[in-house]
């Protein structure tokens, strides 16, 4: 199975009951940023320029936790910013796993390998390794030298002493997919369990020509779709299949709501249009008919991960090939 047992039941639990009481929109994982701090000033990076008038600020532990109360979401995602720079992360994961919550951390491996002597593998927690490409491509993105050797080596011992590691890739638009290959094949010769690909999507607070528009993204995922069907990929078929062109899928941004430093950011992970107190405050307040391709400008070229992922879920039940197709995939 693709996924643990666990994660399958509590998702399906989870998703069952709100469509039982026809509740519409539901986040199905928190974006949690305890801190933006990062010991990396990677040129793609939004959010140090975004929140750069405030990246010293972080969530009390309290915060965060009241946070994961508050969001009914199964999954937590902790990113950043650089999750092992919050001086409370080891009880931060430690209290998201007592409220019985999965949780993804979200990391450049930089210190990874021994923050793994302060945590310990738990069926619910799964390291997500940021890795771009071979060692150059690699440390040229996160502009610093020795970053892939770092996180091959924190892979490898976090996988020796048991911890579930995947990885996630985004593609630039000058990403060689050739290149890509050989990484998917290191990585799953290291012991990855999955690996999560998505196209590098331009914030708002990022003026670099790094990104794809929708055209070059179909076209390169086209490559992308094939290789998923020879790699264990976490990224779902459907998912891989808008980005080639072939499914057409809206966005569902109140999917992945993401809570930091400022509050809870609306309407999605890359548009900032406010920050609400609460997450109740923020689901009832934004104006979620006013976003999306055809809506806003700047949702025009987006296919990220965050805001059409959530999609896949809710369109699945709507064709028995797609459930087939789900059925096959994740049991593979």
């Amino acid at each position: 199975m693709r996924f643990p047992l666990r994660l399958n039941y509590d998702l399906t639990k989870y998703i069952v009951a709100n469509k039982m009481n026809k509740v519409d929109k539901y986040p199905l994982v928190l974006m949690l940023e305890p801190t933006h701090l990062c010991n990396l000033a990677c040129s793609g990076c939004g959010r140090i320029r975004e929140y750069a008038d405030t990246i010293q600020e972080m969530m009390s532990l309290e915060e965060c936790l009241n946070s994961v109360d508050e969001c009914p979401a199964p999954v937590v995602t902790v990113t950043g910013g650089e999750p092992f720079l919050y001086p409370h992360i080891f009880d931060l994961i430690d209290g998201v796993l007592k409220r019985g919550k999965h949780i993804y951390l979200c990391t450049n491996a930089l210190l990874l390998e021994k923050a793994l002597d302060k945590m310990r593998p738990h069926p619910n927690f799964t390291l997500n390794v940021h890795m771009d490409g071979m060692e150059e491509t690699h440390d040229r993105i996160l502009e610093r030298k020795g970053t892939f050797k770092t996180a091959i080596e924190a892979i490898k011992k976090a996988k020796k002493l048991g911890f579930r590691v995947c990885t996630n890739t985004t593609i630039f638009k000058e990403t060689d997919l050739v290149e890509i290959e050989m990484l998917f094949s290191k990585l799953e010769e290291i012991g990855v369990d999955g690996l999560l690909v998505a196209p590098g999507f331009g914030y708002e607070a990022v003026g670099e020509k790094l990104f794809l528009e929708r055209r070059d993204i179909e076209k390169k995922f086209e490559q992308v779709y094939e290789m998923s069907k020879r790699f264990r990929f976490f990224s779902t078929p459907m998912y891989l299949r808008f980005l080639k062109g072939e499914k057409k899928l809206e966005c569902t941004p109140w999917g992945n709501p993401t809570r930091n430093t400022q509050g809870w950011k609306a309407p999605c992970y890359l548009i900032t249009d406010a920050h609400y107190k609460s997450f109740k405050e923020m689901m009832e307040k934004t104006e979620w008919e006013k976003y999306g391709v055809g809506k806003d400008p700047r949702c025009a070229q987006c296919m990220m991960h965050c805001g059409f992922e959530p999609t896949v879920v809710g369109e699945i039940g709507k064709s028995w090939k797609d459930i087939w197709e789900m059925i096959v995939w994740n049991l593979t």
